[in-house]
């Protein structure tokens, strides 16, 4: 029992760390030209994507929702979302290149 306290005492602190996350937000507020910097370089990146014929399924989806709040001036999430498709971009394309020679174990 008496090994099992400072366990459970760590563990509650960690928790009540991970509590306080609050979601998305990352305790910045963005406006309307963070949002729509946000929203360009993702959809150059989702470019980036498609010239290697590489792209994940739902990246154009989160540009287009992206697009909608900011439009309905929900900027902060606009900023995420369009930050989430950049980073996918980022990833499909590095994807790309790790398996671009790709084949059968033997």
């Amino acid at each position: 029992m008496k090994k099992l306290i400072p366990f459970a005492v760590a563990a509650s602190l960690a928790l009540g760390g991970c509590a306080s996350g609050g979601g998305m937000s990352s305790g910045a507020m963005h406006n309307a030209q963070d949002a729509a910097a946000a929203i360009k370089a993702a959809e150059q990146e989702l470019a980036a994507a498609k010239a290697v014929d590489y792209v994940w399924r739902d990246t154009g989806k989160m540009i287009k929702k992206a697009k909608a709040e900011a439009k309905a001036g929900k900027y902060n999430k606009a900023y995420h979302l369009a930050e989430l498709a950049k980073r996918q971009s980022i990833n499909a394309v590095a994807q790309e290149k790790a398996q671009k020679n790709a084949g059968p174990r033997y």
